[in-house]
């Protein structure tokens, strides 16, 4: 592959500050891109500067904590990028980051959209879009609880558990039943989550409320642990399955925004 331009010099690289950014965003692509420290050769080489360019600018992000440079005269990303980086995972809120994402398919399907948490053996309703469609009263408003077995948020997070700890599940519990549509047995719970586990998404059919049906599918933070669940919930005679892999979809979206990459990407 031929070597990329060498730019020149410039002379009064200070009158032209949205250059110099740029090619500090060059640099620290660059930077990022290597598991090891980079030379300036090397640099200078992939980003196209004069080595007198790289130097000076280097320095400059050297001084304000962007970029480390070693005592052999190689260069790293600095540890201000991580301080910057935990600040502004700090900030993202779940809330705020699902709810467009909520809406948008609230506006595809024009039913309710829920985002629930785990509280040890329930699941939290935190956020809720409403669809206004129907009288049919669902049990999913926000700050509603409900038991893990029952709902299909719950469900999801019984998966991540493993079957030891779904059976302690089971045993602490005693698989209450919510409707007479609810699944009160470990064999029955334990098929039901395989069926969970292979298809990515999960359903409740009149599980917690009668004439109430959903489907959910799980949002993972950056370090891939599942944190929340989607959920789109409908009157059963509305229900439709094939709503599924949409529902996937925007709770992958929202798993992206909170910095999930999955490992196949």
């Amino acid at each position: 592959m031929p070597a990329k331009k060498i730019d020149p010099a410039p002379v009064a690289e200070g009158k032209n500050p949205i250059q110099v950014i740029d090619r500090m965003m060059k640099l620290l692509d660059v930077l990022a891109q290597h598991p090891d420290p980079v030379t300036l050769k090397q640099l200078a080489l992939e980003t196209g500067l004069h080595p007198s360019t790289a130097h000076r600018i280097l320095g400059a992000m050297t001084q304000s904590g962007f970029v480390d440079r070693t005592d052999a005269g190689i260069y790293r990303l600095g540890i201000r990028l991580l301080e910057l980086g935990s600040l502004v995972k700090s900030r993202i809120s779940l809330r705020d980051t699902a709810m467009p994402m909520m809406l948008k398919l609230h506006a595809a399907t024009g039913e309710s959209v829920n985002l629930g948490i785990r509280a040890n053996d329930e699941i939290v309703y935190v956020d809720r879009t409403s669809s206004g469609r129907s009288s049919v009263r669902v049990v999913h408003i926000v700050g509603a609880r409900a038991p893990l077995h029952t709902t299909a948020t719950g469900k999801l997070f019984l998966v991540e558990d493993g079957l030891e700890r779904i059976r302690e599940y089971a045993r602490r519990t005693g698989l209450p039943a919510s409707t007479p549509a609810s699944i009160v047995s470990l064999p029955a719970l334990e098929k039901e989550l395989d069926r969970v586990r292979r298809h990515g998404v999960s359903f409740d059919l009149d599980e917690v409320e009668a004439g109430v049906r959903c489907i959910a599918a799980g949002i993972r933070d950056d370090h891939g642990k599942l944190i929340a669940g989607i959920s789109l919930s409908t009157p059963s005679e509305r229900f439709n399955p094939d709503w599924a892999p949409l529902v996937r979809e925007t709770a992958n979206e929202i798993s992206r925004a909170l910095g999930y990459l999955p490992e196949h990407a």
